[in-house]
């Protein structure tokens, strides 16, 4: 069951409405199939979510390849521990909160190398569409579209410490709720807010030679 998630987790980068037919099951009744031992609902599940857990993890870890594997990682844990959700409506949360903490240990673990070698990365890497499509909610000024500038906007992301880049990535990058972060992370709303403000005034700190170069073309 796992090694077909995990071919078909590249096969969904990129793919737009590739959840769509899954739209008609509702999570309620595919995590009942599941628990029921249903591994299709489980993949139905999984080709819903896969893409924002994606991105998601892409953000925080900007890596293609380390977002595939703990994308996998994060769906094993789930279908592993999914008599565990308790509320069947927060599956969306409870993902993403596995997510969350697959990748903060990931990162965690790779403390002892050095910063640059993690974004180093970026420079052999294209940004799926996803990800360049809503890169412009930075600011109006970061809607650019070169491979250049794309790293340097994901390198900045990457040195944001832990809990704001976590905030930003779901509130900018995965446009969710300060509510459904708060059930994401555990936080308060306020402590979100605050979060996100500083990140965003310490990215615009990092990024603004984007801005100038924006500003003079």
């Amino acid at each position: 069951m796992m090694m077909r998630l995990a071919t078909n987790t590249t096969n969904l980068i990129g793919r737009t409405g590739a959840h769509s037919g899954t739209l008609m099951n509702s999570a309620e009744d595919l995590i009942a199939r599941v628990r029921a031992g249903d591994d299709d609902a489980f993949r139905l599940l999984f080709e819903r979510y896969a893409r924002p857990i994606f991105r998601f993890i892409y953000s925080m870890t900007g890596r293609m390849d380390l977002a595939e594997e703990l994308s996998q990682e994060t769906f094993l844990a789930a279908y592993k521990s999914i008599r565990s959700l308790r509320n069947e409506s927060k599956i969306g949360p409870w993902l993403y909160g596995i997510a969350r903490n697959v990748t903060r240990k990931s990162l965690r673990s790779r403390r002892g190398v050095a910063e640059t070698s993690i974004t180093e990365g970026l420079a052999a890497e294209v940004p799926p569409d996803a990800m360049r499509a809503n890169t412009h909610q930075l600011s109006p000024d970061l809607y650019l579209l070169s491979k250049e500038q794309h790293e340097a906007v994901l390198g900045a992301l990457i040195r944001l410490d832990e809990d704001k880049r976590l905030a930003f990535t779901l509130k900018v990058m995965q446009q969710k709720s300060y509510q459904e972060i708060s059930e994401i992370t555990g936080s308060s709303v306020a402590k979100l807010k605050t979060d996100v403000r500083r990140a965003r005034l310490e990215m615009r700190s990092m990024l603004h030679f984007l801005m100038e170069v924006s500003d003079e073309v």
